[in-house]
């Protein structure tokens, strides 16, 4: 009823935009507004539970219906108010939730209240449903891209007010984690979730045996990695709630989830109940629509600035933007809160906003830094909702790898490492990036449309290339994909004379790993050589300024299953900070340089860190540990910090 006056003049606007939809006075729009109201507070659940039940056409069929269906009969049934048909009360019924959503939008930008107390409202049954209990439960938030020096800095500017408050209040601690090589979602993922990082090394990579491409931003590629190594037993077995992540964790309610997003077969009720929720896909397609008039400005105000570095920001991004960071974050929310309300043990949902924005703009750029307040502001939403959960809860917040800025290999040098690798002197004119959000719009795909299931990355073994030249961020993999098995570096210099001078020596890479048939690995730089089985260095150290667990991180790499016969990373500058990119990202994750090995790990105060937080398989041995405390009550871990 708080939202009557806003109703009315949102009705009475629709009145006046519309012909064919009049009223004798405004007593008689304020009757509809509050009739329409009545209407969908009683009858939109059922009509959402029944669309579940008849299909993927029933749900398509009430979102575009239903609420024009609720619009149509308040206004036949109020006296006073005359409507030509039900085509009428259609468009009536967009323009109307569109004024709302625009007006809601306006009056509550910076408050969460509102969204938490519809939140609360559309959940409330679900409470009811459950019997309290004293046990708390855990909410796992992950924060795509964000590095531990970043959340420093934008806790103490004031971006990030939720999170201030917990780490001034004494509530959390901030502390700084290791991301090994690869520093990527799905590499970080396999680990905090399965304990499993060694088995995803790149965000894409080739396997010789099949001939085929694995990119872990496909949902069938996913499923079929985390078959590989999923034992039942992940972080979130045991009644947990996966939502939006890469790999599931082994939880037995997995949502938006790129590994589970092929398996499902008809519509979720989620699904069908944000369809037609109100403050669901309607207010987010509005929201959506300024997200890209946003991104539109933004990315001229940076041209017009000359901003370096910088790239062009493309219209696909523009639109995978607004999808990404408005329709996923909220819809995200939806669901931890139905989960939060129906006490889950355990939640674990990945939010992109920030890794996004960061990888098109830079990870410190204004656009960025507002994704990141975004994010902060779901966790005030969570928190609140959490306050009236059935059980209590305890917040987790983390990130997977932190993001390196700099100007594009490309960029810098005219030409990309495929050109380089081929001895080709000019660039093509344009490529394309298979970045990691576009998985998450494959994902939602998958998870919202009938049949969105796409096909696993096969490869024909019969027609392969020569070289396969793959980019995860600022590290580059090169297989020679028509030789069997990982070549030796004598063997490239004998069958491919000549590649490995031509990469060492390009101002562009920093160094290139192979595996010596002599002396094993070794990374070769452009004025010495690094042996990793006896840490011995002639020349200049290639790894220096790379950090102290770069030749650890390179030896783990050499032996994963899948490892290129080259594995390259981009030049890093200490004094700037910057690297440069395989693919055209100006924020970037993957290689070794800069803060994107830095991800950061926020948790209660209460719950000491009793392990070596160097690598996800590290954090996620925490992880493990830290959701027993929520198991038994009665016997708390004796390790707990009082």
């Amino acid at each position: 009823m708080k939202l009557l006056p806003l109703g009315w003049v949102a009705f009475a606007l629709t009145v006046a935009l519309l012909p064919g939809l009049s009223a004798d006075d405004g007593w008689a729009v304020l009757a509809a507004a509050l009739l329409l109201g009545l209407l969908g507070m009683v009858l939109r659940p059922a009509i959402a539970g029944l669309m579940a039940r008849i299909g993927w056409a029933g749900v398509l069929a009430g979102w575009l219906l239903a609420q024009a269906a609720l619009v149509y009969a308040a206004l036949a049934i109020t006296p006073g108010m005359h409507v030509d048909g039900f085509w009428t009360a259609f468009w009536a019924s967009w323009i109307y939730s569109g004024l709302m959503s625009a007006a809601l939008w306006l009056i509550t930008a910076g408050r969460t209240e509102a969204v938490t107390r519809h939140l609360l409202w559309v959940n409330r049954r679900f409470r009811r449903e459950v019997s309290p209990t004293a046990v708390p439960g855990l909410v796992i938030v992950q924060i795509d891209g964000l590095s531990a020096p970043l959340a420093h800095w934008a806790v103490e500017a004031g971006n990030l007010p939720t999170l201030g408050r917990w780490l001034r209040s004494g509530s959390h601690l901030l502390t700084e984690w290791h991301a090994q090589l690869p520093a990527t979602t799905p590499a970080s993922q396999a680990g905090l979730l399965h304990g499993a990082s060694d088995r995803v090394p790149a965000f894409r990579w080739y396997e010789k045996p099949a001939g085929r491409l694995i990119v872990t931003n496909r949902p069938a590629d996913a499923a079929e990695v985390e078959a590989r190594f999923s034992d039942g037993k992940g972080l979130l077995a045991d009644g947990g709630v996966s939502v939006s992540n890469v790999f599931s964790g082994d939880a037995p309610t997995s949502l938006l989830t790129m590994s589970t997003a092929r398996a499902r077969r008809g519509p979720a009720r989620y699904v069908s109940a944000y369809l037609l929720d109100p403050f669901g896909l309607t207010r987010s397609l509005v929201l959506t629509l300024g997200e890209v008039v946003k991104e539109l400005y933004q990315a001229r105000r940076q041209r017009l600035r000359r901003i370096e570095p910088r790239i062009r920001r493309a219209p696909s991004y523009v639109l995978l933007r607004g999808v990404t960071n408005v329709l996923l974050r909220h819809l995200n929310l939806a669901i931890m809160a139905e989960h939060l309300m129906r006490g889950a043990p355990v939640i674990y949902c990945d939010f992109v906003d920030y890794d996004e924005i960061a990888h098109h703009a830079g990870p410190a750029r204004p656009e960025s830094l507002a994704a990141l307040e975004g994010i902060d502001g779901v966790l005030a939403n969570l928190e609140e909702v959490a306050a009236a959960a059935p059980r209590p809860y305890e917040f987790v917040v983390l990130s997977d790898h932190g993001q390196s800025q700099g100007a594009t290999f490309r960029q810098r040098y005219g030409i990309g490492l495929d050109d380089l690798v081929r001895g080709t002197v000019v660039a093509p004119a344009t490529g394309t990036v298979d970045d990691e959000q576009k998985g998450r719009a494959e994902a939602l795909r998958a998870g919202l449309l009938p049949s969105a299931a796409d096909s696993p990355g096969h490869g024909d073994g019969e027609l392969r290339p020569e070289h396969v030249v793959l980019a995860s961020g600022n590290l580059g993999l090169i297989y020679l994909a028509r030789r069997p098995g990982r070549q030796s570096m004598e063997q490239i210099e004998e069958n491919d004379p000549g590649l490995l001078d031509r990469l060492v020596a390009h101002p562009g890479i920093g160094w290139i790993a192979v595996r010596s048939g002599a002396d094993g690995p070794v990374v070769l730089g452009r004025h010495g050589r690094h042996y990793l089985d006896d840490d011995r260095v002639e020349g200049a150290d290639p790894l220096l300024g790379f950090g102290d667990r770069a030749a650890g991180d390179l030896r783990r790499h050499d032996r994963l299953e899948h490892t290129p016969d080259i594995l390259v990373n981009s030049v890093y500058d200490p004094v700037t900070g910057e690297v440069a990119a395989f693919e055209e990202l100006v924020g970037c994750h993957g290689g070794l340089g800069g803060p994107q090995n830095r991800p950061v790990l926020i948790h209660p105060r209460a719950w000491p860190v009793g392990v070596e937080l160097n690598s996800a398989d590290a954090v996620h041995a925490q992880l493990r540990q830290w959701r027993s405390f929520s198991r038994d009550e009665e016997h708390p871990d004796p390790r707990r910090a009082p």
